[in-house]
């Protein structure tokens, strides 16, 4: 297996196809993710950004291809095919990994329930532990960590703060691997300058057992991507046209590249597609 140091290949995206009622969206998409990388996935809307997201994280079932996962979390550990994995192997390897979506996906009820259902759920944990570990969560995202903040609605929180609550959530499952979809879209340029320090802060910080965690977005915001300047795969006509540092992204003048480059903020603007069309 291809290693360096401890960054090891985590994920393996091999020839990836997908198509929707007959339009081909992803046509052979190969993309290496290592242990501890920052990645965004850009490109004008259609393109499959979504889609390959949520191929990697078992939405969706490939038309062609393979996703192949690390089946452990050290250096060696051997890529398994996601297909070939039963439903418990699924689990593990998913219980490693959080998702962050657009439009936050909180459930109803109070902060606590949000926080502590996948905590249940996935880790068969109790009230006693799971009260601490929100708490953290909260403390690291930046909101309160009170008993009287942990029993509000989320209906009654900002557009911040629910993403704020939104990536708490997914902290609190210390994973190995975040995913979001559009973290900044729909919030204003203060907020969204907030939640792009946090996506760094949650992407440096070590997890529980101290190892590097890797951070994969989808996003149009060329604003997040000039202050955090992640390695920037570009997807273009199903297919992966750019990978590699956002500085030689910003500086490209390919006729592909440039004319999307310059439409980011008004496509961030305008949010993510219907569901039904890929993004």
């Amino acid at each position: 297996m291809r290693t360096n140091g401890d960054a090891f290949v985590e994920i393996e995206v091999e020839a990836l196809s997908k198509s929707f009622d007959g339009r081909p969206v992803l046509r052979g998409v190969d993309l290496e993710i290592r242990r501890g990388s920052f990645i965004a996935l850009v490109g004008p809307s259609g393109c499959g950004k979504t889609v390959l997201l949520n191929l990697i994280l078992g939405l969706l079932v490939p038309d062609a291809g393979r996703i192949l996962v690390a089946a452990g979390d050290t250096p060696g550990a051997r890529l398994v095919d996601l297909a070939g994995l039963d439903g418990q192997q699924r689990s593990r390897i998913y219980g490693r990994w959080a998702v962050v979506f657009q439009k936050n996906a909180l459930f109803s009820g109070s902060v606590r329930d949000n926080i502590g259902l996948w905590l249940r759920e996935v880790r068969d944990l109790g009230d006693d532990a799971i009260t601490p570990i929100a708490r953290a969560a909260l403390t690291a995202v930046g909101l309160p960590c009170t008993d009287s903040f942990l029993e509000i609605s989320v209906y009654s929180l900002s557009g911040g703060m629910a993403k704020r609550l939104a990536i708490a959530r997914a902290l609190a499952m210390d994973p190995d691997c975040l995913f979001y979809d559009e973290p900044t879209s729909g919030l204003d340029p203060l907020t969204a300058s907030q939640i792009q320090d946090l996506l760094l802060a949650t992407h440096s910080g070590p997890t529980v057992g101290q190892g590097r965690r890797t951070t994969v977005m989808v996003t149009h915001d060329k604003d997040l991507l000039s202050r955090l300047r992640p390695r920037t795969v570009m997807l273009h006509e199903g297919r992966v046209f750019f990978d590699g540092p956002f500085e030689a992204f910003a500086a490209s003048t390919s006729p592909v590249i440039r004319p999307y480059f310059e439409l980011m903020p008004i496509l961030h603007q305008r949010g993510a597609d219907p569901v039904m069309t890929p993004a």
